[in-house]
């Protein structure tokens, strides 16, 4: 039986309205700042522990939504852009990129019924974040997750996170972004557009949902790249190729 391809994909987020959220959780949320800032002696930042709370709420799955999900074949460049709109799927690209836009639900059927068609998914940061993200948003929408890729953290076969595979696991004492990556290695980066994961809030206010979904596919296509750069070398070491 042939192998399924290999698929990298990326994630963006932003964070629910602060003052939806009712006021058990703001308390909750300002105190856990409160306690992280006091920690590390930065209480004195810039807007207090209610500001660090507002920023944060795009990166977790219990004050934040995904917004966008950009899937790339890493040897083939077909892919998958998914991102919030009026539900339906067009092509970008006729024959290579779709597009289904929808609602956050919509979006995350969309994705786990596209995971089933591959192999092993490629991610950068993807088991400390985009995965558990997608599990949790999906279990709110009461969705079930077509692909365990929380295993082994030291199996490869399912789930490549590159972050991990680059700094051997935890080996390696510094962990660098995605962008440091791509510049390394010849790579075009997807920061190089002017924008980054920082300004997705931003840019969703006012209203730039076709930039952040243009964003989200270029770091898809960079993951892709970036392990096909590591392919025969560092992944093939893992998987006790030769």
């Amino acid at each position: 039986m042939a192998r399924r391809p290999t698929i990298a994909f990326d994630m963006e987020t932003v964070g629910v309205d602060w003052d939806g959220l009712d006021e058990p959780t703001r308390t909750y949320l300002v105190g856990r700042s409160t306690r992280r800032l006091a920690s590390s002696g930065r209480l004195d930042t810039e807007g207090g522990p209610e500001a660090v709370a507002r920023e944060a709420l795009g990166l977790s799955p219990g004050t934040g939504r995904v917004v966008a999900i950009a899937l790339q074949n890493v040897h083939s460049g077909h892919g998958a852009l998914l991102y919030e709109g009026t539900e339906g799927w067009t092509e970008i690209e006729p024959g290579k990129t779709q597009v289904y836009r929808g609602d956050e639900a919509g979006i995350l059927r969309a994705f786990w019924e596209l995971l089933e068609q591959y192999g092993r998914v490629v991610t950068y940061h993807g088991r400390g974040f985009d995965i558990p993200f997608a599990y949790l948003r999906s279990a709110l929408h009461g969705i079930r997750p077509s692909r365990q890729l929380l295993g082994n953290r030291f199996s490869i076969v399912d789930h490549c996170d590159l972050a991990e595979v680059l700094t051997f696991f935890g080996a390696a004492q510094e962990r660098f972004s995605l962008d440091y990556w791509c510049r390394r290695f010849g790579i075009t980066s997807p920061k190089e557009k002017g924008i980054d994961g920082s300004q997705v809030g931003a840019y969703y206010r006012d209203g730039r949902i076709d930039e952040i979904a243009e964003y989200c596919l270029r770091d898809a296509v960079a993951t892709a790249e970036l392990y096909r750069k590591v392919e025969k070398t560092l992944i093939d070491l893992y998987l006790k190729r030769g």
